[in-house]
């Protein structure tokens, strides 16, 4: 947890700063693929899952440590091949669940935030699952187990492999050439983020195109065919915590109101977006037939609002890079205290932009735990550290906080 909460010390930052190039980018060449709300909703997504992830809220089945200690049968030594193969590993291990994210029922859930955006972006990319309590990925690292590759080296280029599959969620690089034949292009991504039929659940590989070429889910992107992007049930929604658990939340209503028993258990395991019919008809679900003809999902913002979204968003920017550099000293429950107030911060300001009528309830609650916490951990945001002045800091932030959401709160009504 400590040693990926450094990585991401420099990670974030880095993703950030292309982010927004990429919003320049698209302004300066009159071909801007961000909007600012769902950039700002991809960045708490992406807030949420690295919280999750370094606070470790998730159960391994079976560790990969130890599928190494008792079922090695050789041991492989450690050096430049050995980072190769376990690269390889990694990938086609990825492709496969991958698959099985986009195939069944339950697994959609996971996987469902990644391509929530109705834009394809850089910022999407960081739309992450944090619905993912039980790891099944590392069974898939039998191979590399049974080869006695170090649980060290896993570690290291697990993370390069996930930070490698940033670049290419981009619609200002078309196709590349003979690199299209070998790893995963933009124009390869932007067809897999597709919903258009032609695109529908293709090009599932994350580095190398061959494990599509090979199983057959490979599809070229089209001159005469315009990826359209999203999901074929829109989320409507800008909060990434109601996102994850939406498709979820949908399978527990629909077994519990079919009133054919099968149903009730196979509705988990059936292919994505099976409903049972009884249900299917009572309770219809918005659904995109014609990708051309839909209306992305938009709020109306002003200029004084967009300022205070990024305003609070750099603040939870500058709190969560404190956790990932001083996790160690802030130890338990500080940390999990820490996280809470992560996932609630998140709640309250995507609420706000969704202009819910809970969003003044979410506002109060989150800024009153910030003040709690402050008051009760007095070195929880850096107290000890850094000297007094920084709580009488946080106090006057979260106050501030909580009058800017009673003020937009009331601008919201007042417009509606």
């Amino acid at each position: 947890m400590e040693t990926y909460g450094k990585i991401l010390l420099v990670a974030m930052p880095v993703f950030l700063l292309l982010v927004l190039f990429e919003k320049w980018y698209g302004w300066r060449k009159g071909f801007d693929t961000v909007r600012p709300m769902d950039m700002i909703s991809s960045l708490c997504s992406g807030i949420t899952n690295v919280t999750k992830d370094v606070l470790g809220l998730s159960v391994a089945i079976i560790s990969y440590e130890w599928m190494y200690r008792h079922w090695a049968l050789m041991h492989w030594q450690t050096n430049w091949l050995t980072y190769l193969v376990v690269f390889i590993v990694l990938d086609f291990a990825g492709y496969v669940v991958h698959a099985i994210d986009h195939k069944i029922n339950f697994f959609w859930n996971a996987h469902l935030v990644h391509h929530s955006s109705e834009e394809f972006n850089l910022a999407c990319a960081l739309r992450q699952s944090i619905s993912v309590f039980v790891r099944l990925f590392v069974l898939l690292l039998l191979p590399a187990a049974l080869l006695g590759i170090e649980p060290s080296v896993i570690a290291v280029v697990g993370p390069l492999h996930l930070f490698a599959q940033f670049w290419y969620h981009t619609r200002h690089i078309g196709k590349m050439g003979v690199l299209e034949k070998v790893i995963v292009t933009p124009s390869h991504h932007r067809v897999h983020h597709a919903i258009n039929p032609e695109y529908l659940d293709k090009n599932y590989s994350q580095i190398f195109i061959i494990w599509d070429k090979l199983f057959g889910t490979f599809q070229e992107e089209l001159p005469g065919v315009p990826p359209v992007y999203g999901i074929t049930r829109p989320v409507r929604t800008w909060n990434p915590i109601k996102i994850n658990f939406q498709h979820f939340w949908l399978l527990v209503k629909d077994a519990w109101r079919t009133r054919n028993w099968k149903d009730k258990f196979r509705i988990w395991f059936m292919p994505t977006g099976w409903r049972p019919s009884d249900v299917a008809e009572s309770y219809p679900v918005e659904k995109i037939n014609d990708v051309y003809q839909f209306e992305k999902y938009d709020t109306p913002y002003s200029k004084p609002f967009l300022a205070w979204t990024w305003f609070q968003l750099l603040m939870l920017l500058v709190c969560i890079s404190y956790l990932f550099g001083q996790i160690a000293d802030i130890g338990m429950p500080g940390m999990l205290y820490y996280g809470l107030f992560v996932f609630l911060s998140v709640y309250a300001l995507t609420d706000l932009m969704d202009r819910q009528a809970s969003s003044l309830f979410t506002g109060i609650i989150r800024d009153l735990t910030g003040i709690i916490l402050v008051y009760f951990q007095s070195d929880w945001l850096a107290g000890a550290q850094l000297g007094q002045p920084v709580q009488m800091y946080m106090y006057a932030y979260f106050i501030l906080s909580l009058s800017g959401t009673i003020y937009f709160y009331l601008e919201h009504r007042k417009g509606q």
